[in-house]
């Protein structure tokens, strides 16, 4: 064999007790377990390198069901911030966003729309127009060497809109929604696993009901599943889960409910309404799962909280009406008296708006600081171009906790990579999991965290060969320490690297070694396996 990992404590992903064994590793596969006290006559197996894993669990490769790696696994061979963490595969084209499907329009628009998620993107050779061809690109990333660690890719919603019909908020006409599908449809045979949506980011807050239910007819038709930031996390959060699952139900396609948070104080200790009403779901037969990320503040751009219709047109038509005194005044109406839809119904606290990140450089010494108004956030959205990104610290404890116990729950780190002091779950996500709510608080069991981490997310992203620690699947492995692993990541410094994780695997081949990433690029785009 190539590897034989050692004595390891094998957490397999199944949920089930661990227990010790050798594993081997041949050919990117696991091609032999043998537990301790195996049957006489089963050999240990050996190999060309044999790894002490003495006191290490060994488990699958953890799956960010929810990244915002789309131009930073191009941008950045190392990509540590999530292969120091374990993870071996990043779900990429979330909230809707995303740059393919497009055409040279809508390419421009996107960058400039979502600047604050990956920067403006002039340091990547945006070669590509359709998602084959995205997909293809980050096979050939680097010098034809790839990626750090696999991704995987939803079709947004949004840029499909964009695409189709600009940045209009009116329904789509037949020719317009035909259009919606075949882009949806291609997307999805070349590749794509399924649908997301921002339903607060504008164009595609715009789509009514039923032209998303058109569209979840086409994810279904093709095996894939929707993956919706739906239409309120706040003052209407409950109201909005409930029309995910009508609408998927409606349409036959299974529902990932993304980053399924209860946030405000409208939902202080509300989650177990949420799932309720998701468990009365599930009984019923509906095929739902959902991702969430172990921290309370959220992450969003600073023009994302603005209301829909000062959207309309798209960025530079939001200049505009910033620029325009009369504009801005009803876009503070809404912001700060009624509640927009961009800040999810709930009258924006201007006092729990965090800078995250900026576009402009001179503009750095905003970063850190809470926004004091109004005015200094029309200021800089201008200024910078809408270029912000914030942190909103809205969320509740109780309720991220009972969330992440719940049967369907996976991990998803929503990390944005850009900015100068980004929310630390981007490079804290899985060893905050297993690290402060398995071992320190005991939320989860290990056994029980690494299932919503590993098999459940492979399962929804139907991967028959990943997603467990079994013979003849890939080596996606994780060495871990669990008496310390632990995020360092803080809001003060968020680009710090995790510790107890001292080897990460990529289809059988070191990305982490004895704690140090390797100059190895072993990840590959993830197609989507057919229906």
């Amino acid at each position: 064999m190539e590897l034989v990992i050692r004595d390891a404590e094998v957490v397999d992903g199944s949920g089930g007790p661990s227990y010790r064994a050798d594993v081997a590793i041949d050919r990117g596969r696991i091609a032999a377990i043998v537990k301790e006290g195996a049957a006489a006559g089963c050999q240990r197996p050996t190999g060309r390198r044999v790894l002490d894993a003495e006191g290490l669990v060994l488990s699958p490769g953890f799956v960010d069901m929810h990244a915002h790696s789309d131009l930073a696994l191009l941008r950045d061979p190392d990509h540590s911030a999530k292969a120091a963490q374990g993870v071996t595969l990043e779900v990429l084209g979330q909230d809707g966003l995303s740059y393919a499907p497009v055409d040279d329009r809508t390419l421009a628009e996107v960058r400039r729309a979502i600047t604050g998620w990956n920067g403006d993107g002039s340091d990547v050779d945006l070669d590509w127009r359709t998602i084959g061809e995205y997909l293809d690109r980050l096979d050939r990333a680097h010098g034809g060497r790839g990626i750090a660690v696999n991704a995987a890719y939803l079709v947004p919603q949004g840029t499909v809109r964009m695409h189709a019909m600009g940045w209009e908020d009116r329904p789509a006409t037949k020719v317009e929604l035909d259009r919606m599908r075949r882009l949806v449809a291609e997307g999805l045979e070349q590749g794509a696993v399924g649908m997301s949506s921002g339903l607060t980011y504008t164009p595609g807050m715009y789509a009514p009901d039923a032209e998303l239910t058109e569209l979840c007819r086409v994810v279904a038709r093709y095996g894939g599943y929707y993956c919706p930031h739906h239409r309120s996390y706040g003052a209407g959060a409950l109201r909005a889960y409930e029309e995910m699952v009508a609408l998927t139900r409606e349409a036959g396609c299974p529902l990932h409910l993304a980053h399924a948070t209860m946030n405000f104080g409208v939902n202080e200790g509300r989650a177990p309404e949420l799932l309720a009403l998701l468990d009365e779901a599930l009984d019923a037969g509906a095929d739902i799962s959902l991702d969430t990320y172990p921290y309370t503040p959220g992450c969003t751009t600073l023009v994302a909280l603005l209301p829909g219709w000062a959207s309309e047109g798209g960025p530079e038509a939001v200049l505009a009406r910033l620029r325009d005194d009369t504009a801005a005044e009803r876009i503070r109406h809404h912001l700060e008296d009624l509640g927009s839809d961009g800040c999810h119904g709930v009258p924006v606290d201007w006092d729990t708006v965090e800078i995250s990140g900026v576009s402009d450089p001179s503009l750095a010494d905003h970063v850190g600081r809470r926004v004091d108004g109004w005015p200094t956030a029309r200021r800089l959205l201008l200024d910078d171009r809408l270029g912000t990104t914030i942190l909103q610290h809205v969320g509740h404890e109780e309720n991220v906790r009972a969330i992440m116990r719940h049967r369907v729950h996976t991990g998803g780190s929503d990390g944005i990579l850009h900015g100068l002091k980004p929310h630390p779950r981007a490079y804290g996500t899985f060893p905050e999991y297993l690290g402060r709510y398995v071992r320190d608080l005991g939320v989860l069991t290990l056994e029980e965290c690494v299932a919503h981490l590993t098999s459940r997310p492979a399962a929804r992203l139907r991967l028959p060969d990943r997603g467990l620690v079994r013979e003849h699947y890939r080596a996606d492995l994780v060495l871990f320490d669990p008496a310390t692993i632990a995020s360092k990541a803080t809001y003060a410094s968020p680009r710090t690297l995790p510790t107890g994780i001292p080897h990460v695997l990529v289809d059988g081949t070191f990305v982490i070694e004895d704690g140090t990433r390797t100059d190895a690029l072993a990840g590959r785009a993830i197609r989507r396996t057919p229906a």
